[in-house]
């Protein structure tokens, strides 16, 4: 055990103890008054389109534009040489990790527009501006650019071999950066004294994000300064980042986000798009907008997961964990962005051993380059994948041992007495109980009911199959958020906040939040996020909103009344300990003596009353859950449908159920999609991108889904925040995954198949039966 500073208050207990608020942003929502960017419209903005590579890896050998520049409605057309002429530098990457020599990551710069040659498939090479997006579109058929066409590689197994095609001198090899955690001798002997040895490899495939909102961007600037109109979870880091392109002041540029239609994490950082229509907008002095199209999306917007595992996992003849081995190379893409090789080299590794207690660990992990658009952060960007893998070890160690799955979770998890448990890489989870969340689970997925189930499945000539997982995620990424909230002299309440709202309904929790600390009406309360003159923070990541964020906003709100105290003691001619605070009104204790919220702004001398308070949890949160699925496979077709999936969550407080609840269920969704559904695949030879479309990259519909069963255990509150809560944003995909292929592979199991590879298509699952 470890010690553990404690920052729980148990007075929040109470908040979410009251009815959870309805969500306050769907009737604006759902009657078509969002604010998306696509929807914002400037007098006299002109559009810009981008000339992207047909190759996968070429060397740019020339780029003419003048029968371009020359085209109806033309303002002007630019290759990487204007950008460098007018010294715009290149989007970095966090300097974080090293190569196996101790040298810094190295991977090919990540320009505006190519320089001198493309690494991948839809990389930009020339923009266009025009008056209309018809005669930009029309203009960049003009442009002229020569390739000479390279060898390209895709596969980073296959990147590494020696003779495969190199990317990049400064990383030999194709490897961008790699990391290694553990004792490699320990786990030698633990291998060789170990009764039963379970090894895997696994491949978590590449996903397209595919936001129902393609990304767009508008810049406009005026009086030296540019606003971006964007969508960004992380807009303050968007500035820095600005600021370093245009090698100016963050303080030039001002981000405005409006309503996100869906994130999951790519939608964070700086793109070059976001950097092109600023250019654009301090060259042209006009508004310019860019509007990515699906194909654009899935060509040119980062992509997730894409890993390939080799390991193993060691046990005693009782089935007990001595010690588990793990060699990853990820595929990180061509051209990395922020979050590119932290997920592989940090994030996974932190969650690898998941709920158990492992003794030994060695993890090697290679951060690889090839010719293909970069991975980054995907919902649980780097969680789903250790989960999964740790996952399907723990149920193949149960079917070579013949031990029940739930027995040997249960064998294995860390005990509460163990709880604050030291983590290999120097993580502290702070409390859990893990069997308790498992037993939880079985009960709503009725465990024991499952034989009877299966034997109708069998009578109407159907294979069914259970699969059950127990996973950990992490949350609370760059643990510092500052809120602050100003009263006005009409009574409006108003909350700023650095976190970001992408359709997980922050303004309802926030309000709520507020209401209950300040005993006001709903109606009182404004929530600011996304605009960096107004409000600045890490944004939302990494679940990380309720964790840091609400609790900022819970600390802003005492501080309110601390405060208020002090101003009305002032009014009232009182003391400060002498005054009371309820239901928006300070009061000389014992007396009818009062004054409200809004009237102590009046007495200001700017008629406000502004405070700001700052949450840094001590550790970050670890929820954690199990979830069940079940399914029935038709023998004939492969087809597979999803009838039960349940679920019970460890998410410490919970401030609104039906917002955790719909997170679940959207990750839940997610979580299937890969498990049966999704994979973006690139062709060997060529490079390009076959799953381009809708049509080619399958997303799961309604009617694929069963209605989740969701469970919360909310008895052992977060220690290390303010709420105990812990985030749930991406805990629903982490479990989902590994609980459908399970599942799956269970129903199959009476065929002999024991090792399918995601996603478990029905024509994949058909091949396997007919293969034996």
């Amino acid at each position: 055990m470890t010690e553990l500073a404690i920052q729980f208050d148990p007075d929040s207990a109470r908040f979410g103890a009251s009815r959870s608020q309805k969500r306050i942003e769907d009737d604006r929502l759902l009657t078509g008054r969002g604010l998306f960017s696509d929807d914002r419209d400037f007098p006299e903005a002109a559009t810009l389109v981008l000339v992207r590579s047909p190759y996968a890896h070429a060397r740019v050998t020339s780029c003419d534009l003048a029968d371009a520049r020359g085209a109806p409605g033309v303002l002007a057309a630019w290759s990487i040489d204007d950008l460098k002429q007018d010294g715009l530098g290149h989007i970095p990457f966090p300097p974080l990790f090293k190569q196996a020599d101790g040298s810094p990551m190295e991977a090919p710069l990540r320009t505006l527009l190519a320089d001198g040659a493309v690494y991948h498939v839809g990389q930009a090479v020339a923009a266009i501006v025009a008056e209309t997006r018809e005669q930009a579109q029309d203009a960049a058929e003009r442009v002229m650019i020569d390739f000479e066409d390279l060898p390209c590689v895709t596969d980073p197994r296959r990147a590494i071999e020696p003779g495969a095609p190199q990317l990049w001198p400064g990383a030999p090899g194709n490897i961008a950066a790699e990391s290694r955690y553990g004792d490699t001798q320990g786990m030698d002997d633990a291998i060789a004294r170990a009764a039963h040895v379970v090894e895997l490899e696994l491949h978590n495939q590449r996903l397209i994000a595919n936001a129902i909102e393609p990304r767009c961007a508008i810049a406009v600037h005026a009086s030296g300064r540019t606003t971006l109109y964007t969508q960004n979870q992380t807009s303050t880091g968007a500035r820095q980042l600005l600021g370093d392109v245009f090698k100016t002041k963050p303080e030039d540029f001002r981000i405005i986000v409006g309503d996100i239609g869906g994130g999951f994490g790519m939608k964070t950082g700086l793109t070059p798009e976001d950097a092109l229509v600023c250019y654009a907008a301090r060259k042209l002095g006009r508004p310019v907008k860019w509007r990515g199209e699906r194909s654009e999306e899935f060509l040119a917007a980062h992509m997730g997961r894409d890993q390939h595992y080799s390991a193993a996992l060691a046990l005693d003849k009782d089935g007990r964990i001595l010690g588990l081995r793990m060699r990853m190379i990820a595929n990180i893409g061509a051209v990395p962005v922020g979050s590119s090789a932290i997920i592989p080299l940090a994030l996974g590794p932190k969650v690898q051993a998941t709920v158990y207690h492992v003794p030994l660990i060695d993890y090697h992990v290679r951060a690889v380059l090839t010719n293909t658009m970069a991975t980054g952060a995907y919902r649980g960007a780097g969680r789903p994948e250790a989960n999964y893998l740790m996952e399907r070890l723990m149920d193949r160690a149960a079917r070579v041992m013949n031990i029940d799955p739930v027995v040997l979770r249960q064998r294995n998890f860390i005990r509460p007495e163990q709880f604050p448990y030291a983590t290999h890489l120097g993580e502290t989870y702070d409390v859990g109980d893990f069997a308790r969340v498992l037993e939880r689970a079985l009960e709503v997925a009725d465990w024991k009911g499952y034989p009877a189930r299966a034997a109708e499945s069998k009578r109407r000539g159907k294979l069914r199959g259970r699969g059950l997982s127990s996973y950990l995620e992490w949350t609370g990424a760059l643990p510092t958020e500052t809120v602050d909230i100003q009263i006005d002299a009409d009574g409006a309440i108003t909350v700023f906040s650095g976190t970001q709202a992408m359709g997980q309904g922050l303004e309802t929790t926030y309000t709520q939040l507020i209401t209950e600390v300040l005993q006001i009406p709903v109606g009182q309360i404004h929530i600011v996020q996304g605009d960096t003159d107004r409000a600045n923070g890490v944004g939302s990541v990494g679940s990380r909103s309720a964790f840091v964020g609400g609790s900022a906003v819970v600390a802003a709100g005492r501080q309110v009344i601390v405060r208020g105290k002090e101003l009305a003691a002032e009014v009232l001619e009182a003391a400060p300990g002498d005054i009371e605070y309820r239901d928006g009104q300070f009061r000389i204790a014992g007396t009818d003596r009062a004054i409200g919220l809004a009237e102590l702004a009046t007495r200001q001398p700017d008629r406000i009353v502004r405070v700001s308070a700052t949450q840094t949890p001590s550790t970050p949160s670890w929820p954690n859950g199990a979830q069940i699925c079940e399914v029935e496979i038709d023998p004939e077709t492969g087809v597979i449908e999803v009838v039960r999936h349940s679920s019970c969550d460890d998410l410490g407080r919970i401030i609104n159920h039906p917002i955790v609840e719909g997170q679940v269920h959207g990750g839940v969704a997610q979580g299937l999609g890969q498990a049966l559904f999704e994979q973006a695949v690139y062709d060997e030879s060529s490079g390009q991108l076959l799953t381009g479309s809708l049509m080619d990259y399958a997303v799961p519909r309604a009617a694929d889904l069963p209605s989740v069963q969701c469970a919360f255990e909310e008895g052992i509150p977060c220690k290390t925040n303010l709420l105990g809560v812990k985030g749930c944003g991406e805990i629903g995909t982490i479990g989902s995954v590994p609980a459908a292929v399970h599942a799956v592979l269970d129903a199959l199991a009476e065929r002999g198949v024991t090792q399918l590879e995601m996603p478990l298509t029905p024509e994949r699952i058909w091949r396997a039966l007919h293969a034996g």
